[in-house]
């Protein structure tokens, strides 16, 4: 279920996000073919914040706005910051969304299908103990930072939401039996 609720967040949220982004571009279109020069002064003031001279980013920006189709693209990348081609696909966000959380959810259940009592408490702490880590661990990868600082960092925060999580399940009367 939270698996499904993830999806549904994750398309929703990026299909806004992309629908704001083609309504940006759709606006920079309709300002292209009713003030075109001002567009080309608009990108020719960004080819000389890039380091152009004057002359040669008047020069560039007019060329480039002579044909609508390259002029909305790089109007799309230098003024807006966005790549048309990659806005996002919603469907693959729900999709990866759904697998990392039925994934996420379903290793810490794992000792309770193979174990019974204080065992499988145990046994859930640590498989969560060990994903979390290596999560964090992971993600070192792509941050450039030390993996034990990373693996230690989710290891707290999940620990922290295991915690809160326990803390208000006995607030409200839930036991594990």
């Amino acid at each position: 279920a939270g698996a499904f609720a993830m999806a549904a967040g994750e398309y929703v949220s990026v299909r806004a996000q992309r629908e704001f982004y083609e309504c940006q571009i759709g606006l920079e279109r309709e300002e292209l073919d009713q003030y075109p020069q001002e567009e080309a002064a608009e990108l020719a003031l960004i080819y000389q914040a890039k380091g152009l001279e004057r002359a040669a980013a008047r020069q560039l920006a007019d060329n480039l706005i002579r044909d609508p189709n390259k002029a909305l693209d790089t109007l799309a990348r230098e003024e807006l910051g966005l790549n048309p081609e990659e806005l996002g696909s919603p469907p693959a966000a729900a999709i990866s969304s759904f697998l990392a959380f039925a994934l996420g959810a379903f290793m810490p259940l794992l000792p309770f299908l193979l174990l019974h009592g204080p065992l499988a408490l145990y046994g859930m702490m640590a498989v969560a103990a060990v994903c979390l880590f290596g999560v964090g661990a992971a993600l070192s990868l792509f941050t450039g930072r030390q993996a034990w600082r990373g693996g230690f960092r989710m290891l707290l925060i999940g620990a922290a939401a295991g915690a809160a999580t326990w803390a208000i399940g006995r607030a409200l009367g839930v036991a594990l039996s």
